[in-house]
């Protein structure tokens, strides 16, 4: 996201907090950064489908394969 100057608050946040953060949070490693990214893309991605999917017109997904 740096090379295409499109930097996204919360994305510098996760990396500041990794870096600074506690010794509890560095022994989670990688962890630490997969599950909030996890997380955020399944919880928008729920929010698609049930958004979209309110008027009977629309349908989110089209196809799920």
């Amino acid at each position: 996201m740096l090379r295409v100057r499109a930097l996204y608050p919360p994305d510098g946040a996760t990396a500041l907090i990794a870096v600074i953060g506690s010794a509890e949070l560095h022994t989670l490693g990688w962890s630490y950064a997969f599950f909030p990214v996890a997380t955020g893309c399944l919880l928008m991605l729920l929010i698609a489908v049930l958004i979209n999917n309110l008027a009977r017109h629309r349908r989110y997904p089209l196809h799920w394969w």
